[in-house]
């Protein structure tokens, strides 16, 4: 899961956009069933709640089976949690300038990704952030979904840098990455989405870059 942003892939192009390939018949189907699915299912949440939204009245709204729902999404949660950015992230982390460093590539391609989803899918955004927030079995689930962007970007940033992926630097970094992103989307739902989301993920980014400092006597927001 890139965190929280819009599960929006274009049925046209490929995976690094304009540039990439075409995508099959066969992959455009499954990604218009996918979106149908989710559109229904946050359609439903907004209307009813996420706890008083069965799978089956999902299905009903979407127009498929209970089990296709599940073919797609394995558990509830997911259909809050995953979306089809990872593959797009990993290629746009590759192709940042040789020798920038790690923690400036992920600025500017995760920022520039939920800067995208500020743009066209506030609503979306926000709700989930808000479901993750508020749900305990969505936030228990998170931990796997983070687990699996973790990883790709641990093998992307191993090729950038000729690092080990699975080194406790190399893990370190990218959890402290995700968990902070993840902290900061959190921040901006709560607060009932009112401060600028891409400010709020700079001066996340910024506090990485500095060591985390924590200055007495700042004032607090």
């Amino acid at each position: 899961m890139t965190p929280m942003a819009p599960a929006r892939t274009s049925t046209t192009t490929g995976p690094t956009g304009p540039a990439g390939p075409r995508l099959g018949l066969r992959e455009r189907k499954k990604i218009k069933t996918r979106q149908a699915i989710r559109h229904a299912a946050y359609r439903l949440f907004t209307e009813r709640g996420y706890g008083a939204t069965p799978i089956e009245r999902i299905a009903e709204a979407a127009e498929v089976s209970p089990s296709t729902v599940f073919r797609y999404f394995p558990t509830k949660e997911d259909l809050v949690l995953t979306d089809e950015y990872d593959p797009m992230i990993g290629e746009l982390l590759r192709n940042r300038p040789a020798g920038e460093p790690a923690l400036e590539s992920i600025r500017h391609v995760m920022i520039g990704t939920l800067r995208e989803a500020a743009a066209h899918e506030r609503e979306e955004t926000l709700l989930r952030a808000r479901l993750v927030s508020e749900v305990p079995a969505i936030r228990a689930r998170m931990s796997e979904s983070n687990a699996a962007t973790g990883r790709m970007l641990a093998d992307v940033l191993a090729e950038r840098t000729g690092r080990s992926a699975d080194d406790l630097e190399m893990r370190l970094f990218v959890t402290v990455v995700l968990n902070a992103f993840e902290e900061a989307l959190l921040y901006w739902a709560e607060r009932g989405a009112a401060k600028d989301l891409v400010d709020i993920l700079d001066r996340t980014v910024d506090t990485l870059a500095t060591g985390l400092p924590l200055q007495p006597g700042l004032p607090l927001d």
